[in-house]
């Protein structure tokens, strides 16, 4: 579905994102500061495998390892079909790195509304899946909340509100920080998922209905910038979810936030595709 659609290519250099061998293990705990994505070696391979029971097929180990890694240096390359493709092909073993590429490249490098919206329900459905097996892993549960939400964004709030859209990526991203604390994209997540509540249907409604507070925003983006203080993309929802909850009181230091994240030395191309997204909000 989603893999026969054009892909269009990333559009900056991508020549000091390659992590080609050995690179990759060495800068995996920066690249993955935000989505705490455990490295893919021989061992949690065999941990997917056993989890997924049935759901893993006759997968091999070292094999699964070797892919994993593979579709995860596509990704961070800016290469975001191949990761996807081969993300894909592995089922929910792969959904993590299959959802995320299909996510970061519809959020930024697809323009026809209609378009990103198939893809954002391409990727919840194989994060669903990936719930379904593999419980345990915390971005089973993000990736999930990411794909619903981008969705979500994509619609009306009156649609997004009545499919309940909401209560499931509230439910996904609680999950997904009961397994993981430290999930700083998840915090961040959860801080929009109150801002934009509060931004579109406002703070009494947005109380009473979905338990949405400014402060909670706030606690979680706050959260979010002491967990990855070196990541564009938290700068960048920091100013968001100002301009969510405050508008015009509180432009300049939303600027602020962009200005730090148009600021950040890009690690790989979706840190690039972020910095490069917040120096537009300050054009």
């Amino acid at each position: 579905m989603a893999a026969k659609s054009v892909w269009a290519p990333f559009p900056h250099d991508a020549k000091g994102y390659a992590y080609a061998g050995d690179a990759l293990g060495k800068a995996w705990s920066k690249l993955h500061a935000g989505d705490v994505e455990p490295y893919p070696d021989a061992r949690h391979a065999e941990a997917l495998i056993d989890a997924a029971g049935k759901a893993a097929k006759k997968a091999q180990a070292e094999t699964l390892s070797t892919d994993l890694q593979d579709a995860w240096r596509a990704f961070h390359r800016g290469d975001f079909k191949a990761a996807f493709d081969a993300g894909e092909a592995l089922g929910p073993l792969g959904a993590s790195v299959a959802v995320k590429a299909i996510g970061i490249h519809a959020t930024y490098l697809v323009d026809d509304d209609a378009e990103k919206l198939k893809r954002f329900e391409h990727a919840a459905k194989l994060a669903e899946a990936a719930v379904k097996a593999l419980p345990d892993e915390a971005n089973s549960h993000y990736r999930h909340a990411f794909a619903l939400g981008r969705y979500s964004q994509g619609l009306s709030i009156a649609k997004a509100l009545k499919q309940g859209i909401a209560g499931k990526v509230r439910e996904s991203l609680d999950a997904a920080l009961e397994l993981a604390p430290k999930h700083a994209e998840a915090h961040t997540a959860l801080a929009l998922y109150h801002a934009e509540i509060i931004g579109k249907i406002g703070a009494m409604i947005g109380g009473l209905t979905y338990g949405a507070k400014a402060s909670e925003a706030e606690s979680h983006i706050k959260a979010a910038l002491k967990l990855t203080p070196d990541s564009p993309i938290a700068h960048v929802e920091h100013g968001n979810v100002l301009m969510l909850l405050y508008g015009d009181k509180k432009e300049d230091a939303a600027a602020a936030a962009y200005e730090k994240a148009a600021r950040l030395k890009p690690r790989d191309a979706m840190e690039a595709l972020d910095a490069a997204y917040a120096r537009e909000q300050l054009e």
